[in-house]
């Protein structure tokens, strides 16, 4: 019988609810704002992770944030490697997600175009 989860899969949902603690608890939210850390992938041979975020409010723009949690990034390594029992923790790399604002630019465009569908058969219909 086939696995349900891959262990790269657990590793990374764990490593994403560390890091949301870690990250919530080590940094000032009037700074960045509310951190979310939205996904988490890593690797094979775990020596590498690709660490997610949104984030909102805050003093710092999308390139400041990323900036800070980067700069942190060996601080939050340490920290996992307390916090969960493994041989190597992997170096983590933070990205910022766009997909919210890709899927809200999406949906506002096909707004506009039903309303302009709607509103060119309104025109067709008057005609």
């Amino acid at each position: 019988m086939a696995r349900e989860f891959k262990r790269t899969d657990r590793i990374g949902s764990q490593i994403q609810r560390e890091l949301a603690e870690l990250v919530r608890t080590s940094f000032d939210v009037r700074k960045i704002g509310m951190v979310t850390i939205q996904a988490v992938q890593v690797v094979r041979d775990f020596s590498h992770a690709k660490i997610y975020f949104t984030f909102f409010g805050g003093e710092l723009d999308q390139q400041g944030v990323t900036k800070m949690l980067k700069q942190a990034a060996p601080k939050l390594r340490h920290e996992l490697g307390q916090r969960m029992r493994m041989r190597i923790v992997p170096e983590l790399h933070f990205l910022y997600d766009e997909s919210i604002e890709r899927g809200s630019r999406i949906s506002s465009l096909i707004e506009q175009a039903v309303q302009s569908d709607h509103h060119d058969s309104d025109d067709e219909r008057n005609d």
